[in-house]
């Protein structure tokens, strides 16, 4: 495989997603167990919760509306803040004070081009490990820095409307796509694996597809 073409990886998520998170990482440890088959990972966006108003709301309210209360949430998701440590990542839910509408979040990732692996991780990371309020353009423009970007261009843009139209064009053919669940890892455009998956079984996904793939070039 080393000298056929990258097999594309779409991964349909949202940032404030912690099985998306955690998706993220367990993909990159497939990757690595199949290094002999080149990848190309595009990072497709997504709204789990569209209904949030761009400016956010509090962390409390959003957990009140969504789940009943945040003593219920904080009792269900214990399993989310363990899966989290056993991928080596930090879910430190109690700092989260901030409930984002993610679209500017989309919206960077979109122009961060081929950094948009790093400026997703950064994103994430401010929100589930530091609790970084994303509905912040002081906070999205120093992620932005972080990820190699220009910090004055990415405030001017946040500041318009650059890239709302085709962001919200695309998680909307997501779920028109038939996807009700995230994070979704489409291979290929010729199977999808839906979940938070181990790596072990994403990595057979890639081989699978990786296959096809070079099944389909060689039929043609």
């Amino acid at each position: 495989m080393t000298d056929a073409a990258p097999l594309p990886i779409d991964v349909v998520s949202d940032v404030v997603c912690p099985w998306c998170y955690i998706g993220k990482r367990f993909l990159e440890k497939a990757i690595a167990l199949k290094p002999e088959i080149p990848v190309e990972v595009r990072f497709r966006p997504y709204f789990l919760n569209p209904w949030v108003p761009r400016e956010g709301i509090s962390r409390e309210q959003y957990l009140i509306t969504k789940f009943g209360s945040v003593e219920r949430y904080n009792a269900n998701s214990q399993r989310i803040v363990d899966a989290a440590a056993y991928a080596g990542l930090d879910y430190a839910r109690d700092k989260i004070m901030r409930q984002p509408n993610t679209l500017d979040c989309h919206r960077l990732i979109r122009w961060a081009g081929s950094n948009a692996a790093a400026m997703k991780q950064r994103l994430m990371e401010l929100y589930f490990s530091e609790g970084g309020d994303l509905t912040s353009r002081d906070v999205l423009a120093q992620a932005a820095i972080d990820c190699g970007l220009d910090g004055d261009e990415v405030r001017r843009r946040l500041a318009t409307d650059d890239d709302a139209a085709e962001v919200e064009a695309e998680a909307n053919s997501a779920k028109d796509a038939g996807i009700e669940g995230v994070p979704c890892f489409v291979f290929a455009r010729l199977m999808a694996v839906s979940g938070a998956q181990p790596p072990e079984s994403l990595a057979q996904a890639i081989e699978r597809a990786a296959q096809e793939a070079a099944r389909r070039v060689a039929a043609e």
